[in-house]
């Protein structure tokens, strides 16, 4: 894309009012380490050879990250740049002299994130940042996991619901869709993720979720191996994996003055791991399953995980006076 700004740029960059979608736009421009993750898909990406020139791959890779934070579809997508200004800008797209991507071309993008799960490896890598800048922590662990509804009507090509994910009852309430696991710092900050159906016990993911160099687990009643069934006794070792460490999590079964007591303080402790689910389902919209399947849902899981990091830690990172 050309750097050279049109007369309406120029028009638009007068005017007094900073949107909030502008602004955001602005302060995740600074904070993505783009250099990192282009790097990533560079050696997949199609280069210009015979048959139709590729659109360049950091325009791609921004509009794919525009539809994690807005929820828009291909078709949406496509419409993007002629309807905001702010978002054409973000995924530096000039309407006099670049080609906008169609709904086909975004589609094939998002499926070769898909094909060699390279979100999961920008996870990794973002992760990696975060360590070296100190602003992930490694002693303590908080566990949870969040439901993901995917529709459940069967009225499609096949007739059928998603064959991948399955039904689950919390509390009078049942779920149809997928489950998001995660393992955060003490502070939110998320260090490991899984991806499975509602009806996957959360204590299963326990061991995928781990560092192995925890001081401190916390989590809910549904991480309580005295009291879940569907903990495997032979996987006992996880104990200790936390190197003498303690072992923090919501107490079931036990109604008693003093265990309420210990369980509200454990609560309080482990509150920061709803924090990325807030950013993730109620400001970005990630409450329903766009895609079918488990594979290309968990590789939207890392790319959001990802994301979330970086905007929980957007105030350390933006430059002064941005």
């Amino acid at each position: 894309m050309t750097e050279q700004r049109t007369f309406a740029d120029a028009i638009l960059s007068n005017k007094r009012r900073t949107t909030r979608r502008e602004r955001f736009l602005t302060e995740m421009d600074q904070v993505i380490p783009w250099g990192t993750l282009e790097a990533l898909v560079a050696p997949h990406y199609p280069t210009a050879g015979r048959g139709r020139r590729p659109l360049p791959m950091a325009s791609m890779l921004r509009i794919y990250l525009l539809q994690q934070w807005f929820g828009l579809s291909d078709p949406q997508e496509e419409d993007m740049p002629y309807d905001s200004e702010a978002m054409r800008r973000f995924a530096r797209i000039d309407l006099l002299s670049d080609t906008v991507p169609d709904e086909t071309t975004i589609c094939k993008f998002r499926r070769l994130l898909e094909r060699h799960q390279l979100t999961a490896r920008m996870f990794d890598a973002v992760k990696a940042l975060l360590e070296e800048r100190q602003l992930l922590l490694k002693a303590g662990t908080i566990v949870d996991a969040t439901i993901i509804g995917a529709p459940s009507s069967t009225k499609n090509a096949t007739p059928s619901r998603d064959p991948e994910m399955r039904q689950t009852k919390k509390g009078n309430q049942c779920d149809f869709g997928m489950k998001m696991h995660v393992a955060t710092d003490r502070r939110g900050m998320i260090h490991s993720i899984t991806a499975t159906d509602a009806a996957t016990a959360d204590i299963t993911q326990l061991p995928r979720l781990l560092h192995g160099q925890e001081t401190t687990l916390h989590g809910d009643k549904a991480y309580d191996k005295a009291y879940d069934k569907a903990y495997d006794k032979a996987d006992d070792k996880l104990h200790w994996e936390l190197s003498g460490g303690r072992y923090l999590v919501n107490t079931s079964g036990k109604r008693t003055d003093y265990w309420d007591a210990i369980n509200r303080t454990r609560s309080r402790n482990r509150a920061m791991v709803e924090h990325p689910f807030h950013t993730i389902k109620r400001l970005w919209g990630f409450t329903k399953l766009r895609y079918r399947g488990l594979a290309k849902n968990t590789v939207q899981v890392f790319a959001l995980g990802l994301l979330a990091n970086r905007f929980r830690v957007r105030r350390h990172l933006v430059p002064h006076g941005m």
